[in-house]
């Protein structure tokens, strides 16, 4: 069996030790050393197996870097501050934020970049795009350098590992990767147990039996730890992603290969997996550990509210006719509520404290309340 097989790596490992969770699937899929899915490829742009907003208009990170500029003037103009992005991709968005920051020189020198990307592959291209602004590499939030902190995570939530629970007789039990009469990977179904049932949120647990609803403590984990250091250090960190609020019921686990969804247990490390983001257990995590939580408000109306259509126009007025449509067509992709503009929201979690970031007019929830 060769480092590469990992479906049968995997199959090994659940035949000597039992079934697995689907986040342990996920990480494997997602981030083994030799074939996971982000480990050996570049997964993004029409080459690749999904495109997201910064490679759609260049729109949308400028208004995230006036967005972030924004915040940094209501913390106090810091001469430092921490600019970090989750999953950064190509860049693209980080550069194009770069260059909106310029607008404000004293803020376009307080910036210190960090990047927090698991690729090797994206990492190079990272560093060639944005090598002139010196970024620093990081692992985990936790390895951010202390101070102010701007964060910003465009579709990065919805690639953490998570957990399906699912309802029932009396008790809820887990969705698992095991293995069917064949030998391959197949969904199986562990014991029921009280534990399991104080995992769901207590709304939902009252359900039908078969009902299932996911659990990712990766992210609230990560909203736990930026809620603790807002609460003693100033900043705000943005989250833009695909989900919902409040908490709902349901499996949102989706595979995608050449932008055509596959099997979530075919061939795994060839396909992207991702779930939709559970705004509302996010808010919670975050306002229990002491940052003021801002949202969900959908990304068309975030957008909308930052100045997207003014942009546009600036944008528009001196390109050519052909020009002009690509940049309408993206942004209308982007705040569209039948395209990206109701299924992708925002939520921002800040020091307490701090006034209503902009954007968030509409949908606000102070305090994760």
């Amino acid at each position: 069996m060769s480092a590469t097989d990992l479906a049968g790596r995997i199959a090994q490992y659940i035949q000597r030790h039992g079934p697995i969770s689907l986040a342990a699937f996920m990480a494997m899929a997602l981030h083994d050393p030799q074939a996971g899915y982000y480990a050996r490829r570049d997964p993004l742009g029409r080459a690749g197996d999904f495109i997201t907003a910064p490679e759609i208009s260049q729109i949308f990170g400028e208004l995230i870097g006036l967005w972030c500029a924004d915040v940094w003037e209501r913390i106090g103009r810091p001469e430092r501050v921490v600019l970090a992005e989750l999953g950064p991709g190509h860049g693209t968005l980080m550069t194009d934020l770069i260059r909106a920051a310029a607008v404000l020189p004293a803020f376009r020198r307080a910036l210190r970049l960090c990047l927090v990307e698991a690729s090797p592959v994206l990492r190079a291209e990272q560093q060639r795009r944005l090598a002139s602004v010196e970024p620093l590499f990081v692992d985990d939030v936790a390895q951010l350098p202390a101070g102010p902190l701007l964060l910003v995570a465009n579709e990065f939530l919805d690639a953490l590992p998570l957990r399906q629970l699912v309802r029932g007789g009396s008790e809820w039990t887990e969705r698992m990767v095991g293995l069917d009469e064949q030998g391959k990977l197949a969904f199986v179904l562990g014991p029921q147990s009280p534990a399991l049932t104080l995992l769901v949120p207590p709304s939902l647990r009252d359900q039908p039996a078969g009902t299932v609803v996911e659990i990712c403590a990766a992210a609230a984990a990560l909203a736990a730890s930026l809620g603790g250091r807002f609460a003693h250090s100033a900043g705000a960190a943005l989250f833009i992603d695909y989900g919902y609020f409040p908490s709902r019921p349901g499996s949102s686990l989706s595979a995608l290969r050449q932008h055509r969804p596959v099997g979530a247990l075919d061939n795994p490390g060839e396909a992207d997996l991702s779930a939709h983001v559970n705004f509302a257990a996010l808010a919670e995590a975050g306002g229990r550990s002491g940052a003021a939580v801002w949202g969900p408000v959908p990304q068309g109306r975030f957008l909308a509210s930052l100045g997207a259509e003014a942009r546009l126009a600036a944008l528009s007025a001196p390109a050519s006719p052909e020009q002009r449509v690509l940049l309408a067509s993206g942004v209308r992709r982007l705040i569209d509520p039948e395209e990206m503009g109701t299924v992708f929201k925002a939520m921002a979690l800040t020091s307490p404290g701090l006034p209503m970031p902009a954007g968030f007019a509409e949908g606000a929830v102070p305090g994760g309340t």
